[in-house]
């Protein structure tokens, strides 16, 4: 996405999500989260959920035994904005049942 202003689409993110996928998986991680983020402020609670569990599956390869390790490379993706940490207590914390 070139215009960093807008908000995304959901359809957008997940094209972007799928090109993070290949190359990046921890921005792949951040992105899920913007999208399960994005589908929970749009009341779609089924595709929300999808995203959390893609977005903790993704964290789970990585190691978070410090702030280090755990911190987000951008502050948001899509126009939502990441926590200044990415890890499966802040994800579980942030969507409760939807986790």
């Amino acid at each position: 996405m070139t215009n960093q202003t807008r908000a995304a689409s959901a359809l957008e993110l997940e094209a972007i999500f799928q090109q993070e996928l290949a190359t990046n998986r921890w921005a792949a991680a951040e992105s899920a989260y913007a999208l399960a983020s994005l589908y929970r402020d749009e009341g779609d609670w089924e595709k929300s959920r999808e995203w959390v569990k893609q977005c903790l599956r993704l964290l789970e390869g990585f190691p978070a035994d410090t702030m280090e390790q755990v911190a987000t490379t951008r502050t948001s993706v899509g126009g939502v904005q990441l926590p200044n940490h990415l890890h499966e207590g802040v994800v579980r914390e942030r969507f409760g049942e939807l986790a």
